[in-house]
């Protein structure tokens, strides 16, 4: 691709890196896309004026609602005959978002989710079982492009029909399992429900596509007796595959060398420092297809300060604690499900899966905590421990009620946490 070898950068040549990228892309979608042309002329911003990060702060954000409002190809910037493939949003929320790739677009984002595989230590001599869904959405063939980069076996299963993913699993001696940890968590326990677990050859999971506890991790690592991996990323820059936390599991490494992440308030919109929690904001740097100039993910995490132990230069985000449009509003506090996750982790005997239902009695905000309990946990001493954990963690109180394991519902795709039933 004509540059250097990008992985060698780090520190103050990697941030020099980055900014003759953004210098670069700053030109191109003055001079290639009518969207940004419009949108950076409207805010004073000429292309000579964005020379160093610090200058990006003056960039408008780029947000959801103008991809959606851009279908299908309103920020495409490229001719349309370098246009070798689409993905598309799920559009549950709204309109879908239509993202066009080139085929530079196609071999980076291959490339990023190569090191990711890299990262977590799969191998060449490796078989990666691929369960997240085939078609417009991003994540089975981004898994599929990835190990096939790195040179893996694939097993393209695609969602659903777990009882030929078991076969495939057994048959072909499946190393690699990659699945939402949602999916993960039911092969799990259909693993251990038909007594596989000495039959399998699972040695490493890379779980993605939503918010996942420590709890649920732990529980899916104990009966597969495999290493989990945490990947992110999202349809509009590029799919799954841009992050990816290491062995030492401190925190997810992204590629600095073809993103620039910033952690902005969510709500005044102020560039935070390393360390503070925000919502994340992402330039793609390189991207030709549909380049995005901060763009707005709604992820809420940190950017880690601290270089890795692990030896990477590139630096880390903190795992994903929720989404601000996840975020509830009970009885004046905000919460996010990843709250949840962290007082559940602090009471032994209850599992990673619960529910949160919201209702209004006599006008007043009503929150239940439903949650799987342990075989053995005593699950009235349980529910008190995580209402008080809850009270003093998170500031409100809540009722709890403690369930079997099992109880509550397992997904072939993601899991839905939050009920909201206050306004129906």
């Amino acid at each position: 691709m004509g540059e250097p070898r990008r992985e060698v950068l780090a520190g103050d040549r990697m941030v020099e890196y980055q900014e003759r990228l953004l210098r670069k892309l700053v030109t191109r979608l003055f001079r290639q896309s009518p969207f940004y042309r419009a949108k950076l002329t409207a805010a004073g911003i000429e292309p000579g004026d964005v020379k160093t990060l610090e200058d990006l702060a003056r960039v408008p954000f780029t947000t959801k609602d103008e991809l959606r409002n851009g279908y299908p190809l309103g920020l495409l910037a490229v001719p349309e005959e370098q246009v070798v493939r689409i993905h598309s949003s799920s559009g549950t929320t709204g309109k879908p978002i239509i993202v066009p790739y080139t085929a530079r677009d196609v071999a980076d984002w291959a490339e990023m989710f190569a090191r990711c595989y890299a990262l977590a230590g799969v191998t060449r001599r490796d078989r990666v079982q691929v369960t997240p869904g085939y078609g417009l959405w991003t994540a089975g063939i981004g898994f599929q492009a990835g190990a096939e980069r790195l040179g893996a076996m694939v097993v393209p299963m695609g969602p659903g029909n777990t009882e030929k993913q078991l076969q495939m699993m057994l048959d072909l001696r499946t190393t690699v399992l990659t699945a939402t940890s949602s999916y993960a968590l039911l092969l799990a326990e259909e693993v251990e429900r038909r007594g596989l677990r000495e039959k399998i050859q699972l040695r490493i999971g890379i779980f993605g596509s939503e918010r996942w506890s420590e709890k649920m991790r732990s529980r899916i690592e104990e009966i597969l007796g495999i290493e989990t991996f945490d990947i992110y990323g999202l349809t509009e820059v590029y799919g799954p595959g841009i992050a990816l936390d290491c062995p030492l599991h401190r925190g997810l490494h992204y590629w600095s060398d073809y993103l620039l992440f910033e952690i902005i308030d969510p709500v005044t919109g102020e560039v935070l420092p390393p360390g503070r929690e925000g919502e994340l904001v992402i330039t793609t740097l390189v991207k030709e297809g549909m380049p995005l100039l901060r763009y707005r993910t709604r992820d809420i995490t940190r950017l880690i300060p601290e270089p890795c132990p692990c030896g990477s230069p590139y630096p880390m985000i903190d795992r994903i604690l929720g989404r601000s449009d996840d975020m509830v509003k009970v009885k004046g506090v905000n919460i996010y499900p990843g709250q949840i996750d962290f007082v559940l982790k602090l009471v032994p005997g209850l599992c990673s899966e619960y529910q949160i239902i919201l209702t209004r009695e006599a006008g007043r905000d009503r929150m239940l905590i439903k949650v799987e309990g342990d075989p053995g946990c005593d699950f009235a001493a349980a529910a008190q421990a995580c209402r008080r954990h809850i009270k003093t963690h998170i500031g409100v109180g809540v009722d709890v009620e403690v369930v079997p394991r099992g109880t509550l519902p397992r997904s072939e795709k993601k899991t839905k946490r939050v009920f909201d039933l206050r306004d129906t």
